[in-house]
């Protein structure tokens, strides 16, 4: 760096150089400004609370404060002190998963770099002194950084698009918590529904078992019948087993999403799932749709954006970044004082910038093939969740109209023929068993349906187009 002093470069004035008359005022102006940027009174919250609003229909908290934290407390132990809808689970998760909550900080980050960018750098203050036998010299210069200042206005817009990046970003996090938390709620009840088959299983087997054991010791069943039947049995509890464990795994992720411990684990799930509802909707342009709804396309478009005026800030600075300019005195043992200016410049001579321009370039082209594929695999996983929303209907649809009714009525004429001592009861208890499957069957198809239908909304950017038909909260069927 080379620095020009009052005393190279005004001695030809004998001490008379001075700045114009007014070259400061602009400068003052702008400190003045600079000295006006602020934080925000959100924190840029609000954008994230209406993303929440607009595709969930949910509200967020950032909790700041103990106050705060209480106020989510008491919430939460209201909605927990019922049995758990999805949206209840989905808004306690939203309210008092801490993960989340710990994302909320970056939009603080993010802000106070746009406040930073707002205002100037520092002056800078330096002082020369030397001494001799016969005199001293004395030198004070204030400076300020002049490509600071010129850049200041494009900075401010870089770091403001990087800002509103970052609420996307949170954003779309916050929807991905809620829609994660409908998930494991349709998990979580479909198993424990299934659970409470599989002992209904379990007790038509022991029953089955015990009867076949008393009727061989009477000997009016063979041995390999009465073996097929404790058999049978010894699947069921198997099944029942295995199917607590699941139940349970997919509680705990539940519990899990929704930030919850201690006592607040014991919450109560409904009994059943939704119902199907009437019809699958025929969605036209869910393409298109995605493209302008997701928020992880709205981040990457930012994000480039931001780089594209990043890209802008380098150019400009890529030869001088350096230029410090402010009032300069000298005074001198016996002279009259002094006073000029002085200008630090940084010379271009080793690093004429160009890596930083080459580097701008490289992760500009890096997002734009980024959020080219975000979009590919946006499009991509719009047809394959739509094909499966309507796939699952059907088959849930086909269980629900078809399978679960002719179940039932096989059972009422195996009900009149063992009335009418047609049938035996192990014929009965086996048609029982059929019957229970064929149930069993049908909630893993409804619980797929809701996966399927959730998993389209996040495909679309978290809610589905107006003409999609949603299913109000309903009863599932009665056990047959």
């Amino acid at each position: 760096m080379t620095t020009l002093t009052i005393d190279e470069a005004s001695a030809a004035t004998r001490g008379r150089t001075r700045a114009p008359r007014g070259a400061w005022l602009p400068a003052l102006t702008l400190i003045s400004l600079a000295g006006c940027a602020g934080f925000s009174r959100d924190g840029g919250f609000d954008v994230v609370q209406h993303e929440a609003v607009q595709r969930q229909d949910k509200r967020l908290v950032w909790a700041k404060t103990d106050d705060d934290r209480a106020k989510i407390r008491t919430e939460t132990d209201a909605l927990l002190g019922h049995p758990l809808s999805v949206d209840d689970a989905v808004q306690i998760a939203l309210l008092n998963n801490r993960g989340l909550q710990a994302l909320y900080y970056d939009l603080g980050i993010a802000e106070a770099d746009v406040v930073q960018a707002g205002r100037l750098q520092n002056p800078r203050f330096s002082t020369t002194r030397t001494r001799s036998d016969e005199d001293f010299k004395y030198e004070t210069a204030l400076t300020i950084n002049v490509i600071n200042l010129l850049t200041m206005p494009l900075a401010l817009k870089l770091e403001r698009q990087r800002f509103e990046a970052a609420q996307r970003q949170v954003a779309n996090e916050a929807l991905r918590l809620a829609l994660d938390t409908r998930r494991a709620w349709y998990r979580a009840v479909a198993a424990q529904q299934t659970a409470g088959y599989y002992e209904e299983v379990l007790e038509a087997a022991d029953a089955a078992a015990e009867l076949a054991a008393r009727m061989a010791r009477a000997g009016n069943m063979s041995r390999r019948d009465r073996l097929r039947e404790h058999a049978f049995y010894a699947d069921a509890a198997a099944q029942l087993a295995r199917g607590r464990s699941a139940a349970l795994a997919a509680r705990e992720d539940l519990t899990r999403l929704m930030g919850l411990w201690g006592e607040a684990t014991r919450f109560t799930l409904p009994e059943r799932l939704p119902d199907l509802p009437p019809g699958a909707g025929d969605l036209q342009n869910l393409e298109a749709f995605a493209l302008h709804e997701r928020l992880d396309i709205q981040a990457g478009k930012a994000h480039a954006e931001g780089l594209a005026r990043s890209l802008g800030l380098t150019r400009a600075t890529r030869f001088i970044n350096v230029l410090d300019l402010g009032p300069a005195t000298v005074m001198e043992q016996g002279k009259e004082v002094k006073k000029g200016y002085e200008i630090s410049i940084e010379l271009p001579i080793f690093d004429w910038g160009g890596a930083r321009v080459s580097r701008a370039q490289a992760q500009y082209m890096q997002a734009l093939d980024r959020i080219a594929q975000t979009a590919v695999n946006a499009r991509s996983e719009v047809r394959v969740s739509y094909a499966a929303y309507r796939d699952t209907y059907e088959v849930a649809k086909h269980y629900r109209d078809e399978i679960v009714p002719l179940r039932k009525q096989i059972a009422d004429e195996n009900v009149l023929r063992y009335n009418g001592m047609l049938i035996g009861v192990f014929e009965l208890l086996a048609d029982a068993r059929e019957q229970v499957l064929a149930v069993n069957g049908y909630i893993e198809a409804l619980r797929d349906y809701w996966l399927a239908h959730t998993d389209l909304q996040q495909a679309l950017g978290g809610r589905l187009p107006p003409a999609a038909e949603v299913a109000p909260p309903a009863t599932q069927p009665r056990r047959g």
